[in-house]
């Protein structure tokens, strides 16, 4: 995947996240409502830390492609 699909992912996730969020105001996630938005979460945090790799290793004059996604414990364990 390219920088520029990778940016296109993201946006598509979130519009997504905002329409799930968006269409429970008041009243609450169904129990599929909240595994799709968690599911969000962690797709969003693994498409982000897959696009910084590719942003890092390109200004480390390093092949961007040889980027790998990391897996959902990983992403989720790192630190805010």
């Amino acid at each position: 995947m390219t920088d520029e699909e990778l940016v296109e992912r993201i946006g598509r996730l979130v519009e997504e996240e905002h329409r799930l969020e968006g269409s429970r105001v008041g009243e609450g996630l169904s129990a599929g409502d909240a595994r799709r938005l968690r599911d969000l979460e962690v797709a969003l945090d693994q498409t982000w830390d897959l696009l910084r790799q590719r942003r890092a290793r390109r200004a480390a004059g390093m092949d961007p492609d040889a980027a790998k996604p990391r897996d959902p414990d990983t992403v989720e364990g790192y630190r805010q």
